[in-house]
């Protein structure tokens, strides 16, 4: 009976709070970052999709690109893939079981926006997304993918 009754309020919830969820479906405002010292490349979408389909490997100046993702059940991830691919993350796994096989492994994941700024900041090479709210010193902007509403305070 327990495993019931939450089920059974969630319907409710809905017909009698319909804003109670309408938060967490705002697309989040997505920001590319790399570490504040490195070139900063001119990047499109279509570059970005290449970048993270690790179609593209070296930057201009020779440098390995290492492209770092959050966690396929991350709403960012799944923001980003959307807005990147126009898919979201599960559907790309039949290419990067594909690119496996040629020898070409997905970018590193992370758990956490945390972790990405600070694997941004300090990995040679390496670009990742986060949240634009959560930006500090220690990364560079490099291309920002939508207009999202201001941060909160």
């Amino acid at each position: 009976m327990r495993f019931v009754l939450p089920r059974l309020w969630l319907p409710a919830l809905l017909m009698f709070c319909p804003t109670l969820f309408a938060a967490g479906t705002q697309d989040p405002g997505i920001s590319v970052i790399m570490a504040p010292g490195a070139a900063q490349p001119k990047l499109n979408r279509d570059d970005l999709a290449l970048i993270f389909k690790r179609q593209k490997r070296f930057w201009e100046d020779g440098q390995h690109v290492q492209p770092v993702n959050l966690s396929a059940n991350h709403p960012l991830r799944r923001a980003f893939s959307m807005q990147i691919f126009g898919r979201g993350p599960e559907d790309l796994e039949d290419y990067w079981r594909d690119m496996y096989f040629h020898g070409v492994l997905p970018p590193y994941v992370l758990a956490s926006e945390e972790a990405v700024i600070r694997f941004v900041a300090s990995t040679p090479g390496a670009i990742g997304y986060v949240s634009h709210c959560l930006l500090d010193h220690r990364v560079s902007v490099v291309m920002r993918l939508d207009n999202s509403a201001e941060c909160p305070h």
